[in-house]
């Protein structure tokens, strides 16, 4: 800084020495004059330098930054590193920028980049395909005004990106999407597509296989257990053996039967083609009818009570909410000891219809509680098995959960019990009718 200043007055300096002189030898006139001129060409000298500079800040795409003298050297030489240096970095973002974009590229997935109001900033060629989308002509244009499903608009209205949207029939060529978005930034999102056409006909075909193998399982067994039923009312039939094996194949007989049933049951919530059928269901109704029927699964061995402290109706399906409901309680049953109570409540929740069934059973583990609604899954395949359990009543609520946009909520303690609750979401809740619409199948 000290050089600076010392370079920047030795002219004036300079000058004003020489003016002195002059002065003296020739009058106050002259001297003044010479001052005065070479000022202004000391002034037209910076004039001169400040323009090069003007010139190169408007058009500095273009030239080179000028070569100064003076104290503009030094000015202009420290313009032309950070010039370098500059152009260097951006480069180098460039380049950083064209490998991103090259990486992103060939990812499998598609990638959109939204900002706030869900234009288009930036997409890859996999999400061109997706979406018929153009990665030039399209930019900045609104995602839903090129993509119009409903389900998609929806989604994107909700501004709740927890689950991921599966999209069905996108682009009418029957294609299905697995649709995530993820925020990132300043109220920029992430929208992610996967192509999971091949993983939903391998799911339909699964789904066509248990139904049809169950759906042909059937009538043998129904032919099998009407025969052991026969042989286990024969008075003839004298051999302790042979009685205690006809009865042992009459329970796994009827034990084949209920998993044959659970498994249809699955098979049709899991079909797409199966619109869910709503009715208004009188819950109340329901809840009395299931209370005497786990009375009598439970043969007084538990204490079973049901809690009504709501008379709303539910927008639904009947017979599914008699499954999920029955589910649960036939589950408190199987797992609660002798002597055990069990609670059934309805009630509502902030405004959200909730059934709960509340058991003082021996509980789950913690680590178990994300798996309980996977099929077949056992927390103790033993104990499962002897209170004839088919490993699917969890998997048939959560679907029927599912298909009323409910939530399965489970809490547990082991040694303390669990309860297994179905949160409705608050538009499914309609007034007590007068007249209860639900009938027992």
């Amino acid at each position: 800084m000290f050089d600076f200043w010392r370079r920047a007055l030795i002219f004036p300096f300079v000058l004003l020495l020489l003016s002195l002189l002059l002065w003296a030898a020739a009058g106050a006139l002259p001297a003044a004059l010479l001052f005065g001129v070479l000022l202004l060409v000391y002034l037209f000298f910076h004039l001169r330098q400040l323009a090069a500079l003007d010139y190169w800040l408007v058009n500095a795409e273009e030239g080179v930054t000028p070569d100064g003298s003076g104290l503009w050297e030094e000015v202009f030489s420290r313009l032309k590193r950070m010039v370098r240096k500059h152009r260097k970095e951006r480069e180098q973002r460039i380049a950083a920028l064209q490998h991103m974009e090259q990486a992103t590229s060939a990812l499998p997935e598609g990638v959109v980049i939204l900002d706030e109001a869900d234009h288009i900033e930036w997409c890859n060629p996999i999400a061109e395909q997706h979406f018929g989308l153009d990665g030039v002509r399209d930019i900045g244009q609104q995602i839903t005004y090129l993509e119009r499903q409903p389900e998609f608009v929806n989604y994107l209205g909700l501004r709740d990106f927890s689950e991921v949207l599966i999209l069905r029939g996108a682009r009418q060529d029957g294609l299905t999407l697995s649709i995530k978005i993820v925020g990132y930034g300043e109220n920029k999102r992430l929208l992610i597509s996967r192509d999971i056409t091949h993983l939903e006909r391998i799911e339909t075909m699964r789904r066509d296989f248990v139904a049809n193998v169950s759906h042909e399982l059937r009538t043998p067994l129904t032919v099998v257990s009407g025969f052991v039923e026969t042989l286990c009312d024969m008075p003839s039939l004298e051999n302790d053996m042979a009685r205690r094996a006809l009865q042992l194949m009459s329970e796994q007989t009827q034990r084949m039967e209920r998993l044959v049933d659970d498994l249809l049951t699955l098979s049709k919530l899991d079909n797409a083609l199966n619109a869910l059928q709503e009715e208004t269901v009188g819950v109340t109704a329901l809840l009395n009818a299931l209370h005497q029927e786990g009375r009598a699964l439970s043969a007084g061995q538990h204490i079973l009570r049901l809690e009504l402290a709501s008379d709303c109706a539910l927008l639904g399906n009947a017979e599914e909410l008699r499954s999920a409901f029955g589910n649960l309680i036939s589950n408190a049953i199987r797992y609660t000891p002798h002597n055990g109570e069990i609670v059934m409540h309805w009630q509502e929740q902030g405004g959200q219809p909730v059934f709960s069934v509340q058991d003082s059973g021996i509980g789950i583990a913690p680590q178990h509680i994300p798996r309980l609604t996977e099929r077949f899954y056992r927390v103790d395949h033993s104990r499962s098995r002897a209170t004839g359990g088919t490993g699917l009543g969890l998997a048939i609520v959560k679907h029927v959960a599912n298909r009323h946009q409910a939530k399965l909520e489970i809490t547990s303690e082991e040694g303390k019990g669990s309860t297994f609750s179905i949160v409705f979401p608050a538009k499914r809740c309609l007034p007590a009718q007068p007249e209860e619409l639900f009938s027992i199948p």
